[in-house]
């Protein structure tokens, strides 16, 4: 497989696995309904930061990821700014990209690589990653994905009509499309078929008013292939395959259609005979095509307009419809999956997702992250919050009454490491410590939020229970009072079933190693276990 190099890739190619693990932070001002991290969600932080913390709730589970990141035309002036721990990496990347820089394009793949990395962490099986671009990077970030999803997970370059106005100050053409490429993880087997528009049922008719409803027609013969014949329907019509060409059906199945009046011999009934096709017989929607055309997925000034309806102003440049995030989510999820955008900006998709869900009664759930404060609290947020309760005085009925729904706000909380809770600077909660460690324990992520329990039981899964002996307090965690003890080995010993795996999170044991493994038990000491996987 062809592979791609670039400045700092050495530096990035596993930076994403010593990215440090944070807690999420509900704001409940920010939010609406009842703050709950399982539900719609929009996370102001950085958004390498924020995939990460993501992980122990959401690994393996977002069915759908959409992403605008920066197209690094040179005019965005945008700075990489991950703590990547090589000083001359620092000061090379923390410089602000644009136009003169010609290292802009290593820049923009050090800031992708591993945000790709994490978001396939992310993505389910069966699950999709499209991400809008331009010429820029396109080339550059077929190759990453290409690497990062493999090659034969490629599906296609999505060309979106995105305005129909020719700029006549272009230099050599104007450009009137951007490109979303698109591909899957492993399982994904087919995308789901599109509704037919207006336009494709127009086609079908029923002149003759066949029982069989609405119908359009074929020719009767196909290119190539071998063997014709001719034949003379009991109309007296005479009909006979092109020079070149050969007959769909059989000599008798074609005599069957015209017994059946599946054959149509135009107006007057003696033209040239065509085989009809039924609407009511085709596939209940159609294929998308590659190319999207504007009028059906909307335009950028189509997509500004929306924001300046809800926002009162266009405060955000380059926002992206509705209608095109539609499209994707009608291709690619169910009315129960959740979708990923890490680039969020104007929220464009938590607007489709709640517009889709309003559409089909569906309970898709999106996540959304900022890393702008002022862009995450004044317009993500906010336009999220309006679409939600209703925008008054619009003309737009939907709007006006409010798309229905909820959304916590969360920041970046506590770093998770073992630095931070030995020394007590950060003491995340029983439960979102729980939450991490199961992950590092089993590889699976819990589907709700554990609760603080006597016995310190975090979860089961499979043959694994895992436990953690931990409160969110220095004093606490250096007493006599947190150890696995051999009353409490003991106990779980013996209500172990056969084969069960017993992962104890605690900062001492005073078990001896010949007690825990007759009792099925694995230590994992905190803090340096909840950075350490526990091997299957």
């Amino acid at each position: 497989m062809a592979r791609i190099d670039f400045l700092g890739k050495g530096d990035i190619a596993g930076y994403h696995l010593s990215v440090p693990f944070h807690t999420l932070k509900v704001d409940k001002k920010k939010s609406v309904g009842t703050p709950d991290l399982d539900g719609n969600l929009i996370i102001h932080g950085d958004n390498l930061l924020a995939l990460k913390a993501l992980l122990p709730r959401y690994q393996g589970k977002v069915k759908c990821i959409y992403i605008d990141p920066p197209y690094n035309t040179g005019n965005e002036g945008w700075c990489y700014n991950d703590n990547v721990n090589s000083p001359m990496m620092q000061e090379w990347l923390s410089k602000a990209v644009n136009s003169e820089d010609q290292t802009r394009h290593d820049k923009w793949l050090c800031m992708m690589y591993p945000r790709l990395q994490l978001l396939k962490d992310l993505l389910s099986e069966d699950g999709v990653i499209f991400v809008s671009i331009d010429d820029n990077e396109q080339h550059h970030l077929r190759m990453i994905m290409g690497e990062i999803f493999g090659e034969e997970n490629f599906i296609a370059n999505i060309v979106w009509h995105k305005k129909n106005v020719v700029q006549n100050d272009a230099r050599f053409l104007s450009t009137n499309h951007d490109l979303i490429v698109c591909y899957k993880k492993d399982a994904l087997k087919e995308f789901n078929l599109l509704e037919k528009t207006e336009k494709q049922i127009s086609r079908y008719q029923n002149k003759d008013n066949d029982p069989r409803g609405l119908w359009q027609t074929v020719a009767l013969h196909a290119k190539g292939g071998s063997g014709s014949y001719n034949i003379v329907f009991p109309n007296g019509v005479e009909w006979a395959p092109p020079s070149g060409t050969h007959p769909r059906l059989s000599k008798n199945s074609l005599l069957k259609a015209y017994d059946e009046g599946r054959l149509w011999f135009g107006d007057n009934g003696k033209n040239v005979p065509r085989l009809k096709k039924y609407l009511a017989e085709v596939q209940d929607g159609s294929v998308s095509s590659t190319i999207w055309d504007n009028k059906e997925v909307g335009s950028t000034q189509g997509a500004k307009e929306m924001v300046k309806t809800i926002m009162g102003n266009n405060i955000f440049d380059t926002p992206k419809p509705i209608q095109l995030v539609e499209r994707i989510l009608r291709l690619v999820t169910n009315k129960d999956d959740i979708i990923l955008d890490s680039f969020a900006g104007s929220g464009t998709t938590a607007h489709a997702v709640l517009a889709l869900n309003k559409e089909d009664g569906g309970e898709r759930k999106f996540i959304l992250v900022e890393c702008e404060e002022e862009i995450a609290r004044e317009i993500t947020a906010k336009r999220v919050r309006r679409v939600i309760k209703g925008v008054p005085k619009t003309k737009n009925e939907k709007l006006e009454k409010g798309l229905g729904g909820s959304c916590t706000y969360a920041t970046l909380g506590e770093e998770i490491s073992d630095e931070k809770l030995l020394s007590g600077e950060s003491m995340p909660s029983w439960t979102a410590l729980a939450r991490h460690v199961f992950w590092l324990a089993t590889g699976k992520t819990l589907n709700n939020d554990p609760k603080p329990n006597k016995n310190f039981l975090v979860g089961r899964h499979e043959k694994d229970s895992v436990y953690l002996l931990y409160e969110p307090d220095i004093k606490f965690l250096q007493s006599n009072h947190v150890a696995l003890t051999g009353d409490i080995a003991d106990k779980l010993g013996t209500k172990r079933k056969p084969g069960e795996r017993i992962l104890y999170y605690a900062p001492a044991s005073y078990v001896s190693q010949k007690d825990m493994q007759k009792s099925g038990i694995i230590f994992c000491q905190l803090p340096w276990a909840i950075v350490k996987q526990v091997g299957k």
